[in-house]
């Protein structure tokens, strides 16, 4: 169904706009894509078949959603433009298995939509995410436990601190706990001229495969979390300090220093130099 109806290219995007009235919004962080090998290249690398049911978020003008609709199951594409939520309804009218939702990712019951619209199907994220809400939209992807995947385009930055490795100055809280949930890959670039209007930054499509067995019960995760917090919330502080300064209403700064060293750290070591397994191993200790 590739016709011109689909395609997206910097003139049939501002004829959209123009025709409909609308002008991107930067607090909604609206960015369109005007490339049409982006979306094409997301979809063919993602892995996604017709067993699969996809949310999208933010789909814009659809310039992904078109591909999603050609290779899964079912698509579920939240927008929180209602403006743009007309002209989606009425450019996939056709398509039966694109269903289009309006309102807040972030205040939605995820997993109850998902249940009520790919039921049967492998449940999967597939976006190009607005900016705004790249961080918290991914946690809360994470945190549903119902994703196989979740294939992103995000800041480039958000990208990098997402892999980084330790003691990187990208390395962080967030970094931790990604990797604990999921297994992160880097698939490709975008370029700020693939959008209209055009980005400040460049953009990484991301691949985050959730992992099918975790290391810890739910109680351990939540001590786990609470030591990485701890570590990266003070990031000057020594791992010793920024324990103690959590955990010292329970914990001596004597014990704790005990541990960093049964771990086998030096005292003066920061947090931001141990691995996923390292903050695991710390944390049953603790």
């Amino acid at each position: 169904m590739e016709n011109e109806k689909y395609q997206r290219n910097r003139q049939s995007v501002q004829d959209l706009l123009n025709i409909h009235g609308i002008k991107p919004s930067k607090a909604m962080g609206q960015n369109f894509l005007i490339d049409a090998n982006v979306p094409a290249k997301i979809v063919s690398k993602s892995g996604i078949t017709k067993s699969c049911g996809i949310l999208e978020v933010g789909p814009g003008l659809g310039a992904l959603t078109h591909h999603l609709g050609e290779a899964a199951g079912k698509v579920t594409a939240v927008e929180l433009d209602k403006r743009l939520v007309e002209v989606l309804s009425d450019i996939f009218a056709d398509y039966e298995n694109i269903k289009i939702v309006q309102g807040d990712i972030l205040k939605k019951n995820i997993k109850k939509l998902t249940d009520e619209t790919m039921s049967g199907l492998t449940h999967h994220v597939c976006a190009n995410l607005p900016y705004n809400i790249t961080t918290p939209a991914i946690a809360a992807f994470i945190e549903t436990g119902i994703f196989e995947s979740i294939i992103v385009m995000i800041q480039k930055e958000v990208a990098q601190r997402i892999c980084a490795k330790p003691g990187s100055s990208e390395y962080g809280a967030f970094t931790v706990f990604a990797n604990y949930y999921t297994e992160p890959e880097v698939l490709f670039d975008v370029s700020p001229e693939c959008f209209i209007p055009r980005p400040k930054v460049t953009s990484t499509v991301i691949k985050m495969n959730t992992k099918a067995k975790l290391p810890l019960g739910k109680n351990e995760e939540k001590q786990l979390f609470q030591v990485v917090k701890a570590a990266f919330g003070q990031r000057r502080k020594t791992l010793v300090n920024a324990l103690y300064s959590v955990f010292g209403s329970s914990k001596s700064k004597e014990y704790i220093t005990e541990i960093v060293g049964k771990c086998g750290f030096e005292t003066n070591i920061r947090g931001e130099v141990l691995s996923l397994e390292d903050f695991i191993n710390l944390s049953l200790k603790l």
